[in-house]
């Protein structure tokens, strides 16, 4: 992420000055990403040189990274953590600085792929003014939207990312793993299986929920909900309870969707709450 905002930003006229990391040998592939990628001697030096820093390591040592130096008035700090708030940055904000949450609400499988899917995302920010203004416009920079946090939605709105990003993997997993039991390999099944998935997102993006919502469980349909619970517990037993909890999950936007009425929405959750 950290190399991605650098080269993003940069281009959008922000000054890059340097970076550091726990590696003190260059990366040549970054250098090449970034026009102007230097390392410099340690955390320290970036905080000396910088007037505002990113922490882009892993969740679990942004705190430890912001209490290792030393921070001046005036200065804005900033995590990209989904989960944390800025309370994380403590430190700096006692010595002075401003500090800030800007989380880029999008998947990062790798470099190239975060610069390609940065622009255009919505970025989860939490700081108060001036940093604020500053945060906002660098995420309009960057072809995105932005929504102000509070320190209690943080952990809210990260388990809502999961369930959209990392459970949709699971979920691809699982149904691959099912093709499997009818002797089609995992790359095959994945790729019959995608047309489907982006389908379906752009049912989203184009309907939207509840009208994007088809399958059984949208027709009311009880006679294909018992054949799939018969076959997963012949075929796939481990998939038996996310199947149910999922479809149990699944009666409400079938009843917003208005394709069945209360009465069908009892005998769906009734089968799925069966044994």
């Amino acid at each position: 992420m950290g190399t991605a905002l650098a080269v993003l930003l940069s281009q959008k006229g922000y000054r890059f000055v340097g970076a550091s990391r726990r590696s003190r040998t260059t990366d040549g592939n970054k250098a090449r990403i970034v026009s102007n990628f230097h390392l410099l001697d340690s955390n320290q030096a970036v905080v000396d040189t910088a007037e505002l820093v990113f922490i882009t390591t892993p969740d679990d040592t942004i705190a430890t990274v912001a209490s290792e130096v030393r921070w001046h008035s005036g200065q804005s700090v900033v995590h990209c953590s989904g989960a944390d708030s800025v309370d994380i940055l403590e430190p700096a904000r006692k010595a002075g600085a401003m500090v800030g949450g800007f989380h880029p609400l999008q998947t990062f499988a790798g470099v190239e792929q975060a610069i390609e899917n940065i622009p255009g995302s919505t970025f989860g920010i939490e700081a108060e003014e001036p940093l604020l203004t500053t945060l906002k416009d660098m995420a309009t920079a960057l072809g995105g939207h932005w929504i102000k946090l509070k320190a209690g939605d943080k952990v809210a709105y990260h388990a809502a990312a999961v369930f959209a990003c990392n459970y949709l993997v699971t979920l691809v997993k699982m149904a691959t793993d099912l093709w499997q039991t009818f002797s089609i390999p995992t790359d095959q099944a994945t790729r019959a299986l995608l047309p489907l998935i982006k389908g379906t997102l752009h049912n989203i993006e184009t309907i939207g929920i509840p009208q994007c919502l088809t399958g059984p469980i949208a027709r009311g349909d009880t006679g294909t909900v018992k054949k799939h619970l018969d076959a997963l517990s012949e075929k796939a037993p481990a998939l038996l309870f996310p199947y149910k909890e999922l479809g149990l999950q699944t009666i409400p936007i079938a009843l917003a969707k208005g394709k069945i009425d209360e009465k069908q929405a009892s005998e769906l959750e009734a089968i799925l709450k069966s044994n």
